[in-house]
């Protein structure tokens, strides 16, 4: 199960949200390297919304085992049994002729796979954002796992909270849990912490990231045109050098993804 708050080296490349697009993920990986020739630090939604989260997550696990030094996988808040349920891989498991004890056995490993990342003792990775609860980074470490994600607290906050131009925090209602920070918020973790930059995924954006709170914070997304009918966005890796200075790879949909799609 290993630790819920993992300490990683650099040089380090850190990717945000799949969800099942296993050509793109495919087209990444070809672009930056693929381990052990690069290292890696996913930052969770492997599965539900694209149309093979079956080959995302089996092919992100098998370098996680064939590679544990290259590559580390926290969860997101679509590892999870209930939302499974509702945006597609577990129909997609029923599809393909698959048993329910399958869909078991993900939703046990979802529920061993750590939450957040400190990158270089300077960077904090997680898949969601900030929670009013987390005054000390080694309270992750004492969250309770295997656990599914609950729908309040430190543990769902680190998966679905989200940075907005609010003042303090404020209940995330679009999301209907968790909350929405600011960037005063942002500012006062680093300072308390010890830290640089804020690293977090869970939004699609434009051009595959997005800054936030004068830089201390930054969004990254890594499925191009996500859920095709209706975003236009780009996909991103982003790279942290050992003197922690990070750049971005900024990738288009892969052409040739055989459902025929193009890139924008």
């Amino acid at each position: 199960r290993g630790p819920a708050l993992l300490r990683l080296a650099t040089p380090l490349n850190i990717c945000g949200d799949v969800h099942g697009q296993y050509y793109d993920l495919l087209r990444m990986l070809e672009l930056v390297g693929p381990p052990p020739e690069q290292r890696y630090l996913f930052l969770g939604d492997y599965v539900d919304r694209g149309p093979q989260s079956v080959e995302v997550i089996v092919l992100l696990l098998a370098l996680r085992l064939r590679h544990p030094d290259c590559m580390a996988l926290l969860r997101g808040n679509h590892e999870s049994a209930l939302l499974n349920r509702n945006y597609g891989f577990y129909r997609e498991l029923e599809r393909r002729g698959y048993s329910q004890s399958l869909q078991k056995r993900f939703a046990d490993c979802f529920n061993c796979m750590p939450l957040a990342a400190v990158v270089g003792g300077r960077i904090f990775c997680c898949h969601g954002g900030l929670s009013p609860e987390l005054r000390d980074l080694e309270q992750i470490n004492m969250l309770p796992r295997p656990a599914d994600v609950p729908r309040s607290g430190l543990f769902c906050d680190l998966l679905w909270s989200d940075p907005e131009y609010v003042a303090g925090w404020e209940p995330n209602v679009t999301r209907g849990c968790s909350y929405l920070f600011g960037p005063e918020v942002v500012d006062e973790f680093l300072r308390t912490h010890g830290l640089d930059l804020v690293c977090r995924a869970h939004q699609v954006v434009e051009e595959g990231y997005e800054f936030f709170a004068r830089r201390g914070l930054v969004t990254i997304f890594s499925a191009p045109n996500y859920s095709k009918n209706w975003c236009c966005n780009s996909g991103v890796v982003m790279n942290v050098s050992p003197e922690l200075v990070c750049s971005f790879v900024v990738f288009k949909e892969d052409r040739s993804s055989p459902d025929g799609a193009t890139s924008h």
